[in-house]
């Protein structure tokens, strides 16, 4: 077998605002771009999802790490 699987997810769309807590205007219109096996694969699709709304100063895409949402030793913290 290859190397381990480290899931991310990554995801985007319009915010309410740039300062403060991350909050997506409408969460119907949340773009989910995909899982992907590891970090540089989530990189890459990051880097094409915000390249694509780079026109766009309220549209945000971010890297959740879901890998450590199941390390139990972990807490299910995410940092920012």
């Amino acid at each position: 077998m290859g190397d381990k699987q480290l899931l991310h997810l990554v995801i985007g769309g319009e915010l309410t605002s740039l300062t403060g807590e991350v909050e997506f205007k409408d969460l119907s219109k949340v773009d989910i771009v995909g899982a992907f096996p590891n970090f540089a694969a989530a990189h890459r699709a990051w880097r094409a999802a915000a390249q694509r709304t780079v026109d766009d100063a309220q549209t945000r895409y971010f890297i959740v790490h879901l890998h450590r949402l199941f390390d139990p030793e972990n807490d299910g913290l995410i940092e920012g």
